[in-house]
């Protein structure tokens, strides 16, 4: 297979454009149904069979989720099945993973996970549940996207099974979590799960049931009403409001000039020569909400929500079309105090759906922050506001420069957004996974109220250096040439073992030891070698594996 990599022109979309899923709604209960086009691939090299999925299909999943955390507070729970007969989904399209670049490969499976994790987190910090009502057979990350669900309904039909045949067939891991969730999430003894990963074929009937791999398998003739049940039950566990209005989420629509792509808040600058690029946030311009009224009055252009979608944006583009600039600088600019106020009432506000809705977006941007595979620079200069949540893109940078202004103009600022609202996939805050064996250097940063001049940040740990007016200008292209001029691979391992200190969650486990060995797997010639699996499937040659293990 040649390899192919599709540079991807928009991460947005809307339910009037979908071409592989049906969004419909009955009260409290929102059912998305996936009826993938064959012939609807980002690209015409492999057709879309048995609900099988490329990044296009996964960019309207991700869609759906959102909108139905801000456009439909009405919905309490999500039934998540096929309109296809005896087929559920089969999982991420074969003959597109073994012609993408290594790259595509591994962002594609970094992308399928946060969205599964977007829908574990609706439903923990939303309230709203998923059924998997798997009316076919769910193989790979078919099964993998049923995991995310927070039940699972199995047809019963003598031959509908869920599986993973990765390993067998394929000679990769499952590449959405799905190793993880199996004895994470649903606690499948380990030698049950052991079986099942390596059985092509996988589970049925009754054996699914007791070995945990899902949690209901009911007859074709009662079908209907074992998904409205559960769904009715998985309804009445939620927290949602339960009525409108929701809030609409417009196209972000940045206009492009050359290697500069404009929002309204965020500036993203290409340098391809330098092999960098420059993320510059905007701070807010005018008062922030006063309550939960006033921000769902100021709905989809209030600050905080526009321009962390438009963050969101950025970082997806950078990932996926821009894989050669791999140093980004991040810059603020605004006023400080704007930040703060803005910070304090979404904070005030939070018990409101929508502020909460807010609250979570900008939590989960800084985590797909987080999981970038860029080194992150946060520079602070005149005219920089981090403060709070803007902070927050500095504590994820690798390091922090700030420059040492006698003048005081050059400062950062913490607020109650660096003391818990956005955690890391390791549980923890910025702060505490910075200081994991100083806990008390987080509470000696915390108790100051006030903006801290760049020297007295340094004291404190909370930026890297800060150097005075005639070094910061050097010290920060030096780092930033020097970044660049290193080895890609190597700065991308160091990076994700250094910025998740602490616990292992599901979602670092995920991100960090998934990640690592399916970027490894994915370059190993029993998997994508001339004759390796993934390359020869579907093919009449079989695959021969080097069997020495290492």
């Amino acid at each position: 297979m040649g390899e192919q990599h599709v540079p991807i022109q928009s991460f947005e979309t809307h339910p009037d454009r979908y071409r592989h899923w049906k969004l419909s709604f009955d009260g409290a209960v929102a059912t998305l149904a996936m009826n993938v086009e064959e012939d609807g691939g980002l690209s015409d090299a492999y057709p879309l069979k048995l609900n099988s999925y490329d990044i296009g299909v996964d960019i309207e999943l991700a869609d759906a989720v959102m909108r139905l955390r801000f456009e439909h507070p009405e919905v309490k729970a999500v039934v998540v099945t096929s309109l296809k007969d005896r087929i559920f989904c089969a999982g991420a399209n074969i003959y597109m993973l073994g012609m993408s670049s290594h790259p595509f490969k591994v962002n594609f499976c970094k992308y399928t996970n946060e969205t599964r994790l977007g829908m574990e987190d609706a439903s923990e910090h939303s309230g709203l549940k998923f059924l998997g009502a798997l009316n076919g057979t769910a193989s790979g990350g078919g099964y993998e996207l049923a995991l995310a669900c927070d039940d699972i309904l199995l047809i019963d039909d003598g031959n509908s099974a869920v599986s993973f045949p990765e390993v067998p067939l394929l000679g990769v891991l499952p590449g959405t979590g799905g190793l993880t969730r199996v004895v994470d999430k649903r606690k499948v003894r380990r030698d049950h799960a052991d079986f099942f990963s390596t059985t092509a074929e996988g589970v049925r009937g009754k054996r699914a049931v007791q070995w945990k791999f899902v949690d209901e398998v009911v007859p074709r003739s009662k079908w209907t009403e074992a998904v409205r049940r559960r769904a009715a039950a998985l309804a009445q566990q939620s927290t949602r409001p339960g009525s409108g209005p929701g809030v609409p989420l417009p196209p972000l629509q940045p206009s492009i000039d050359g290697n500069v792509f404009h929002y309204r808040h965020v500036t993203m600058s290409l340098d391809p020569v330098r092999r960098q690029a420059e993320l510059l946030i905007n701070g807010p311009t005018e008062a922030a909400p006063r309550d939960g009224a006033a921000w769902l009055a100021a709905g989809a252009d209030a600050w905080s929500l526009r321009a962390f979608r438009e963050l969101d944006d950025a970082l997806l583009r950078l990932r996926f079309n821009h894989l050669e600039l791999g140093t980004v600088a991040v810059k603020t600019r605004g006023d400080a105090a704007l930040v703060k106020a803005w910070d304090d009432a979404l904070l005030g506000a939070r018990g409101h759906w929508f502020a909460n809705e807010v609250l979570q977006l900008v939590k989960r941007t800084l985590k797909r922050m987080d999981v970038t595979s860029r080194s992150f620079i946060a520079v602070a200069d005149e005219g920089s506001c981090f403060t709070g949540c803007l902070l927050e893109l500095a504590l994820c940078a690798d390091r922090c420069y700030a420059l040492a202004d006698p003048d005081g103009k050059v400062t950062v600022r913490l607020t109650g957004m660096n003391a818990g609202p956005l955690p890391m996939g390791n549980g923890l805050t910025r702060l505490q996974t910075r200081f994991l064996g100083e806990p008390g250097a987080v509470e000696q940063a915390l108790a100051h109220k006030e903006p801290l001049a760049s020297e007295d940040a340094e004291k404190l740990g909370l930026v890297f250096a800060a150097p005075d007016d005639i070094d910061f200008p050097d010290e920060v292209r030096l780092c930033l040439e020097e970044r660049a001029s290193l080895s890609a691979d190597a700065l991308t391992g160091m990076e994700a073992s250094l910025r998740f200190a602490g616990p292992e969650t599901l979602e670092t486990k995920i991100f960090g030891r998934l990640t690592a060995w399916q970027n490894w797997i994915f370059t190993r010639p029993n998997a994508t070698g001339e004759k390796g699996a993934l390359t020869l499937y579907g093919k009449p040659s079989r695959p021969e594996f080097d069997l020495r293990r290492c």
